[in-house]
């Protein structure tokens, strides 16, 4: 899995040096940022969420594998 880094520290898989330690990222269009879906325990998308979008640019998308630290 590639490097992906993170600046959100409140986040579960938030590591030291700013690393995303989560098994699987989902990255979606800002447009379905309320929405909620499930991926599977091997990161495979379910329902849903197996559907494809297109961003014109950086700015148009979320992370949706975010979950708060409590």
């Amino acid at each position: 899995m590639p490097d992906v880094k993170c600046n959100v520290s409140n986040c579960t898989y938030w590591g030291e040096g700013n690393n995303c330690i989560a098994d699987a990222i989902l990255v979606e269009i800002d447009r379905h940022a309320n929405n909620s879906y499930d991926m599977s325990a091997n990161g495979e998308l379910v329902g849903d969420a197996a559907h494809k979008d297109h961003a014109h640019d950086p700015a148009e998308t979320c992370c949706h594998t975010f979950k708060s630290k409590h």
